[in-house]
């Protein structure tokens, strides 16, 4: 890595993140997982507590919630974390830099996978009951240093897109302001927002119409016909698409 590149990740590490009031801030070191840790805390810390890994190779982090909603529609928040990572990035973006999402949790800048969010719950949770947390989890990959540009064309990275200057302390700042923004669209409009927003970003396909029922699946309908696809968004969540299922890390 860089020289400058790691002073500017040592500068955020070191500086104190700004977080909305309702945000409760755990740092763990190098060797931990965001994920895994806000699992382990959640039922003791609550809702608010974002956990965030000082890594220079990703920008990781997980928040837990508190659903007031039972399970199957809970899942949705897969989706408004989606569209808050997603308006994360367009801010700091170029102007035009295409931002797309591969149903339901990998996020693409200029055609490159940059990363993705993954959902976790409790194992004894009842899909029909409302569960003590859910965790939100989001990893993005900061450079390509430590690998081949050129043998990887699919992936790409934060410094590789030209956010040189968004060190992870930004990322997951922003990141909470759209999130808070995003559940409040939620409670006071309805999900209908936050589908419509997540659904724009997604690759069209002519002549289909998609949507996203109260249970967080994804319905295919091509136009004319009644018939409709279901994709299941519990199975999805199962095998994140942007996750090597050996190392359990971003695929490199």
């Amino acid at each position: 890595m860089p020289a400058e590149v790691e002073h500017r990740i040592h500068e955020q590490f070191g500086a104190d993140l700004h977080l909305p009031p309702v945000f409760r801030l755990h740092t763990l070191r190098e060797v931990g997982r965001a994920f895994d840790h806000a699992q382990a805390i959640a039922a003791k810390e609550g809702a608010g507590t974002l956990v965030w890994v000082g890594r220079f190779d990703l920008v990781e982090f997980a928040l837990v919630l508190e659903p007031d909603e039972p399970l199957a529609p809970a899942r949705r928040a897969i989706y408004a974390g989606m569209n808050a990572l997603a308006d994360t990035l367009a801010v700091h973006a170029s102007p035009k830099t295409p931002i797309h999402f591969e149903w339901p949790d990998a996020i693409f800048v200029s055609g490159g996978l940059i990363g993705g969010m993954r959902l976790a719950w409790p194992a004894r949770a009842a899909e029909n009951e409302r569960p003590d947390w859910v965790v939100l989890g989001c990893v993005l990959r900061a450079s390509m240093n430590m690998l081949d540009p050129g043998s990887k064309p699919d992936l790409t990275g934060l410094e590789e897109e030209g956010f040189s200057e968004l060190g992870p302390g930004r990322v997951v700042e922003t990141f909470a302001r759209h999130f808070m923004a995003a559940v409040d669209a939620w409670q006071e409009i309805g999900f209908n927002r936050i589908a419509e927003e997540y659904l724009r970003r997604l690759p069209g396909k002519t002549g289909i119409e998609r949507s996203i029922d109260s249970a967080g699946d994804l319905l295919i309908r091509r136009k004319g016909s009644a018939q409709i696809k279901k994709e299941k968004l519990v199975s999805a969540l199962a095998r994140p698409s942007w996750v090597d299922p050996e190392s359990g890390e971003i695929l490199s």
